[in-house]
C-alpha cells in the first residue's frame, strides 16, 4: 500500500509540472513535407513561446512539384499540456493560421489558392530529446492537407 501510494504521488508531482514542451520563452524549429490540396509542399516555421501553453509561428511552405507557390503565414497555437496535465515529451494543440499564398512563377496555375490564407491546425508531436517529430492536420481557405516532420528545441 506504501509503495502504492508513493508511485501515485511520483505520478501526480511528475504532470504538476507539464507545461508546453516550449514554455514561455523557448524557440523551436519545424520543418518537413506536406501533403495538400497545394501538391507536396516542403515547409519551415519557428515556434516561438509567448506564454507557458501559447505559441507564435512564422512559417514559410513551398511545392516540390514546379516551385510555381509560395505560402507565408503565421500561426498561433494554444498547448494543451498543462490543461490536460500531458508529460513534456508530447505536445497536443491547436490553433488559427493567417497567410498569404502567391503564384511565383506568375503562370496563372491555379491548382492552388492565391491570395489571403486563414485556417486552423490541430497537431502533436512527441520529442526522444531535443528532437522530436511532428504531425499537423490543418485547413482553411490555402486548402487542406498534412504536414510530417521534425522539430528541434532551441
Amino acid at each position: 500500500m506504501k509503495k502504492t501510494i508513493f508511485m501515485l504521488a511520483l505520478v501526480g508531482c511528475f504532470f504538476a509540472n507539464a507545461q508546453s514542451p516550449i514554455g514561455k520563452g523557448g524557440k523551436q524549429v519545424n520543418f518537413g513535407v506536406a501533403l495538400s490540396t497545394n501538391g507536396v509542399p516542403v515547409y519551415v516555421s519557428y515556434d516561438f513561446g509567448v506564454h507557458p501553453d501559447i505559441t507564435i509561428t512564422p512559417q514559410l511552405a513551398t511545392n516540390l512539384n514546379g516551385f510555381n507557390w509560395l505560402g507565408i503565414a503565421c500561426k498561433g497555437d494554444y498547448h494543451f499540456n498543462t490543461l490536460l496535465e500531458i508529460p513534456q515529451n508530447w505536445d497536443f494543440y491547436t490553433g488559427l493560421k493567417l497567410g498569404f499564398n502567391a503564384d511565383i512563377n506568375n503562370d496563372n496555375d491555379k491548382d492552388y489558392h492565391d491570395g489571403l490564407d486563414l485556417g486552423l491546425q490541430i497537431g502533436g508531436r512527441w520529442y526522444w530529446s531535443d528532437w522530436g517529430i511532428n504531425l499537423e492536420f490543418g485547413g482553411g481557405a490555402g486548402g487542406f492537407g498534412s504536414q510530417f516532420g521534425l522539430s528541434k528545441k532551441l
